[in-house]
């Protein structure tokens, strides 16, 4: 494997902000969206195949944010007003809009999610993506899609913020593999413009 360092990643904009959501806010949210979020599980497409994605799901935002993922089409859930605050502070820090965030739940490390690109047509050629991590720590994966050896490594703790912007969905894939030494849940909240 060619490991590459987060920081030097041709043709990519990821930026890694360790503790953006103090430890005490992160912990209250994540509480708060453990009591009231709809969770569901998610049937996906692979190798040609409805299945259950393997973790628990929300696609929510404003009511137009509808998106298409996988051959299944979501429409969003309203927002929950414990997300309304972090979509702002992101909103203005980043300088970028976002009418949707999509919720995954990792109750264990048994728990994952596949290679994949966030490169669907409603979130247009070069898509901010901001993934705020609740909870138990990942490793959250990247690699070249033209070169898959080429690999880099995040560790998402509790209130880490990870940004995708540019290009990086155009020319990288990331995972969030199973680990076999989690036992805590994770919630990750990722905040997308989807485009009318």
């Amino acid at each position: 494997m060619a490991a590459l360092f987060p920081q030097d990643l041709p043709d990519a904009d990821v930026r890694h902000l360790a503790g953006w959501l103090p430890r005490a806010q992160a912990g209250a949210l994540q509480a708060a969206l453990l009591r009231e979020i709809p969770w569901e599980v998610h049937r996906i497409r692979m190798f040609g195949r409805l299945v259950d994605s393997p973790r628990l799901s929300c696609w929510m935002g404003d009511a137009d944010a509808r998106y298409r993922y996988s051959g299944a089409d979501f429409l969003p859930h309203p927002w929950s007003d414990v997300l309304l605050p972090i979509r702002e502070r992101l909103q203005e820090e980043l300088g970028t809009r976002f009418n949707s965030v999509l919720l995954n739940r990792y109750r264990s490390g048994t728990d994952s999610m596949g290679w994949h690109s966030d490169d669907e047509p409603e979130l247009g050629p070069q898509p901010v993506i901001a993934s705020l991590s609740l909870g138990a720590a990942r490793r959250f994966l990247l690699r070249r899609r033209d070169q898959h050896a080429a690999k880099a490594e995040f560790l998402l703790a509790d209130g880490d913020l990870l940004v995708m912007a540019s290009s990086t969905q155009a020319h990288y894939q990331h995972a969030l593999p199973k680990s076999s030494r989690v036992h805590g849940e994770r919630i990750n909240l990722t905040f997308r413009w989807i485009r009318n």
